[in-house]
C-alpha cells in the first residue's frame, strides 16, 4: 500500500501548535520551492522588511537600553552577550568589531555563546537547552553592577539565554532581553526586554533569516548609539577606530582632511606623530596644537573630539 505524498500547507491550515510566532509556518509562501529564481529572490528580499519594521517599532526601548547601559560603560563596565545558535554568532560579531571600529577594548566586549567557542563555526548538540551552563558562563567572567548584559533569543525560551539572564541579573548587572516571540520567559526576565516581532520566517522556523536580520540591527543600534555616546565618533566619523590595513589608512587620512580641510601631507604627518589615532590628529591640526597638547585636550574632554575642540 503507498501513500499519497503529503500537500504543503494551505493558508488557513492549522500549521503548528507552537504559540512562538517564529515557529509558525508561513502561510504566504507553500510554493516556495516550485518558484522560479526571479521570484524566490523576490521573496526573500521583501520579507527582510519585516525586520527593519519590528526593529523601527522597538525604537523606544531601544533608547531605554542605551540610556540605561551608558552611565554603566562611562563607569568602566563591559557589555557581555549571551546567546545561542545565530543569536550566539551575531552576539559574537557585534562584540568583536567594536574593537577595531571604536578602539573598544576587546575585555570589555564579552561574548557567551552555548557551546563555546566551537559553536560559532559547529553546531554543538543541546549546548542551547543546559540553563545551568548559561548561569555558569556568566558567573565564570564575574559580572558586576557596571556589567550589561545583552541576552539574545529569538524564541524567547532558550534555557541557556535564560540562566544567563538570571545569573546576571543575580550578580547586579544590567540585564536586556532580545526576544522575536512575545509573551515569552527572556522578555520577562531581564530589566529591559527588546521584542522584535518578525512572524514566521519565508523558510519555516529558520530564524537566521528575518529574525537575525532584526537581531543585528537591533545589536548595531544598542553598541553604535553607545559608542557614539561614548566619544567615539566626531560628527559622523569613526575617529577611534584601528587603522590596521592599508583601505583603513587610506580612510584614516581621509577622515582627518575632511575633518579639519589640511590637505593630504599635512594629514599624514599628524597621523604619524599621533601614532595613527584618527581623533588626535583632528585635534592637533584643528587647534595647532602638538600631540600631547592634543592627547591632554581629549583626556580632559574625557575623549569627546568636539568637547576638545570646543574647550577654552
Amino acid at each position: 500500500m503507498t501513500t499519497a505524498p503529503r500537500r504543503p500547507h494551505e493558508p488557513g491550515d492549522p500549521v503548528t501548535l507552537d504559540a512562538r510566532r517564529t515557529e509558525a509556518v508561513h502561510p504566504g509562501h507553500a510554493d516556495l520551492d516550485q518558484l522560479p529564481l526571479p521570484a524566490l529572490v523576490q521573496v526573500f528580499v521583501d520579507d527582510q522588511q519585516d525586520a527593519v519594521r519590528a526593529v523601527q517599532a522597538a525604537a523606544g526601548v531601544l533608547e531605554d537600553v542605551v540610556a540605561a547601559a551608558l552611565p554603566r560603560l562611562r563607569a568602566g563596565g563591559r557589555l557581555i552577550y549571551a546567546g545561542a545558535g545565530t543569536s550566539g554568532r551575531l552576539g559574537v560579531l557585534d562584540a568583536t568589531e567594536l574593537t577595531p571600529t571604536f578602539s573598544w577594548p576587546p575585555e570589555r566586549a564579552v561574548p557567551l555563546i552555548a557551546g563555546g567557542m566551537e559553536a560559532v563555526r559547529h553546531a554543538v548538540e543541546g549546548a542551547e537547552d543546559d540553563r545551568e551552563a548559561g548561569a555558569a558562563d556568566v558567573r565564570a567572567v564575574c559580572p558586576g553592577t557596571d556589567d550589561v548584559l545583552l541576552a539574545v533569543a529569538a524564541s524567547g525560551t532558550t534555557p541557556y539565554v535564560l540562566g544567563a539572564v538570571h545569573a546576571a541579573r543575580a550578580a547586579g548587572a544590567l540585564t536586556v532581553g532580545i526576544a522575536n516571540n512575545p509573551g515569552t520567559p527572556l522578555l520577562d526576565a531581564p530589566h529591559l526586554a527588546v521584542l522584535l516581532d518578525t512572524g514566521p520566517e519565508v523558510i519555516s522556523g529558520s530564524t537566521r533569516l528575518k529574525a537575525g536580520t532584526a537581531q543585528k540591527i537591533a545589536l548595531n543600534t544598542i553598541s553604535s548609539a553607545l559608542m557614539v555616546q561614548l566619544g567615539k565618533v566626531y560628527g559622523n566619523l569613526m575617529v577611534d577606530m584601528r587603522a590596521s590595513n592599508d583601505k583603513l589608512q587610506g580612510r584614516a587620512v581621509r577622515m582627518v582632511r575632511h575633518a579639519t580641510g589640511a590637505d593630504d601631507d599635512a594629514a599624514r604627518t599628524a597621523l604619524a606623530q599621533a601614532d595613527g589615532h584618527v581623533k588626535t590628529a583632528i585635534v592637533m591640526l584643528a587647534l595647532h596644537v602638538d600631540v600631547a597638547q592634543a592627547a591632554a585636550r581629549l583626556t580632559a574632554a574625557g575623549g569627546h573630539a568636539r568637547l576638545a575642540l570646543n574647550a577654552p
